[in-house]
């Protein structure tokens, strides 16, 4: 695939506290977001640049899909780059060495390689050693929940006291330079969830999973040749393997599920719609977010996005949404947050979230 194997810096082991030994609670435990890292591609695209080379407009940009910039991934920077950068990010803002880190997550759909895990190459190049990592690929934009709610259930059994959720995707690198299906839409970047054990009633919710096998290529990265006008062979950065994506599909699937999935979710949690002080949904489209609150009844003020700035960050978006909302202020302990995720699988997930503050969380460094 042409990924650099540049070498990792020096682990730092000897910097970190030493073995982890068991935790013992008398009492059940929450998970709580310590912090929340990210890393964005520095080279921006415009829909202007977009126009030179695929068969749209910015007219047609602006009011279908709602996104004026996005940001693409040079040759060479691969998600375990951004990925790396998200989790440094969390560390610094939590205050805390990345050495600390108990286990490390990666949700994504666009390894490095096949084999090892992403996460893996993500603990190299932050200097983590001698700690597990691993991947869950959820079909890429449902991770910002699916795989926070993996994270979290580690944090909650009580093993791990500081695990890192990375989501990172380098989704521009999956597409057809023709396909402006895929072209339009979507952009890289990362975000790295950093959890830890809060009192109970405190922090993260279980998810609210679901998966409909009926949509499976609705949307997808597609294994299949394809060739230029002139009959050579065209390939993406990863081979024969191209984006694909029903765009109508997804926003029907989102307009007709996800505002019932919304409500089973608040009240599977004990509230309601009204009880809501913010709501971050998948980053798919600008106006598909803003068509989902008012099925929902909700005031666009209660909602966020980064979408039109980014593009689709997969499942990266809704983490960088909840970060731009703890640097602006926008939450506060105590408030209940709602992350709603949708995608490939058609997989969907939510969680509600009861904002923990500084006060929560121990002073282990």
């Amino acid at each position: 695939m042409g990924q650099s194997e540049g070498a990792f810096p020096p682990s730092g082991a000897a910097e970190r506290l030493g073995p982890m030994e068991p935790i013992a609670y008398d009492r059940p435990r929450g998970v709580g977001i310590r912090a929340i890292g990210g890393h964005l591609p520095e080279r921006v695209v415009t829909n202007a640049d977009l126009e030179q080379r695929l068969d749209t407009t910015d007219a047609w940009i602006s009011e279908f899909i709602g996104v004026r910039t996005r940001r693409w991934s040079a040759p060479e920077e691969w998600s375990s780059d951004l990925g790396a950068k998200a989790l440094l990010d969390a560390c610094e803002r939590a205050g805390v060495s990345p050495h600390s880190v108990d286990l490390v997550i990666c949700g994504t759909y666009t390894p490095d390689n096949l084999i090892p895990a992403t996460a893996v190459a993500i603990m190299g190049k932050a200097g983590i050693q001698d700690v597990p990592g691993f991947d869950v690929n959820t079909g890429g934009c449902p991770g910002g929940t699916w795989a926070l709610d993996v994270g979290a259930k580690y944090v909650a059994s009580g093993a791990y006291r500081r695990v890192a959720v990375v989501l990172a995707d380098v989704s521009t690198k999956t597409f057809d330079p023709e396909d402006r299906t895929v072209g339009v839409i979507f952009g890289d970047g990362a975000a790295c969830y950093l959890l830890e054990p809060v009192e109970a009633g405190r922090g993260i919710s279980s998810a609210v999973l679901r998966s409909d096998p009926s949509a499976y290529t609705t949307a997808y990265v597609k294994r299949e040749k394809r060739t230029w006008d002139d009959g050579t062979p065209k390939q993406s950065a990863f081979g024969d393997n191209f984006a694909h994506m029903y765009g109508r599909g997804v926003r029907d699937f989102a307009l007709e599920r996800v505002p019932g999935f919304v409500e089973e979710l608040v009240k599977t949690n004990g509230i309601t719609l009204d009880d809501i002080d913010l709501i971050v949904f998948h980053q798919a489209n600008y106006h598909l977010i803003h068509l989902l609150m008012e099925k929902l009844g909700l005031p666009a003020e209660k909602t966020m996005t980064n979408v039109q700035e980014y593009g689709n960050t997969s499942g990266a978006g809704v983490p960088l949404v909840l970060r731009e909302a703890m640097d602006t202020g926008r939450v506060a302990p105590g408030d209940n947050v709602v992350i709603v995720s949708f995608g490939a699988g058609m997989s969907h997930g939510g969680t509600l979230i009861r904002w923990t503050g500084a006060d929560d969380f121990g002073q282990r460094p």
